[in-house]
């Protein structure tokens, strides 16, 4: 769906992992999120590691069956959901929009932290409306004393949006105590100024939210 990852990282993040790194620790350590973490390592054999002492003691038995319980629950999701058809795909993406996406009329507006909602949302927009690829606008929302450069690559590839294409970046001062690798990217806006673009996909949308479309 558009999102490249950082190689270097995922194979490092699956090393750490048959050590028995916790998803937490791995996150930590490479300085990315848990989820992402958690997406790499999905089919790597996790054994616990053994009890360590000091400042890298082995986590509370509860933690690690917490743990061991959304990994179950992860592979659950993708075998109940496998391979989205067409209409299944359409329907997942109306839904995202209409939780993410901006409703003012205009244009076609989606902001996330989460690359993979981005590049979802992105391939959804290109598979189902007719997009004119020079008119595609991207943004990146970072605070300062982050890297722009590589944030704006980051989000280039994620999108596939080239980089002469983005705004001008917001760059809102850091506030105190912020944890500068929480969001080292910072946050993504994608949008589409085409009024009728919008309008279908508003269409969409609230054919979803009514009775009828629901099931019985």
């Amino acid at each position: 769906m558009g999102y490249r990852g950082k190689v270097e990282e995922q194979a490092r993040a699956r090393e750490l992992r048959a050590e028995g790194r916790t998803l937490a620790e791995i996150a930590g350590a490479l300085g990315v999120s848990k989820s992402s973490v958690s997406l790499w390592v999905r089919d790597v054999e996790f054994t616990p590691s053994p009890r360590r002492t000091g400042a890298q003691r082995r986590p509370h038995p509860a933690h690690e069956a917490k743990l061991r319980q959304i990994e179950e629950m992860d592979a659950d999701g993708v075998a109940c959901l496998g391979a989205l058809s067409e209409d299944a795909f359409l329907v997942a993406g109306v839904a995202l929009y209409a939780g993410e996406g901006s409703k003012r009329d205009g244009a076609v507006k989606f902001a996330n932290t989460d690359p993979r909602m981005i590049a979802f949302f992105c391939s959804w927009l290109r598979r189902f409306f007719d997009i004119d690829e020079s008119r595609l606008r991207a943004k990146v929302y970072l605070h300062e004393g982050l890297d722009l450069d590589a944030a704006e690559e980051h989000w280039s590839g994620v999108t596939d949006i080239p980089r002469p294409q983005f705004a001008k970046a917001y760059r809102p001062e850091a506030r105190s105590g912020l944890r500068h690798t929480k969001h080292e990217f910072g946050c993504a806006y994608v949008f589409y100024a085409c009024a009728p673009t919008h309008r279908r996909i508003m269409g969409l949308v609230r054919a979803l939210l009514t009775s009828g479309a629901i099931p019985g």
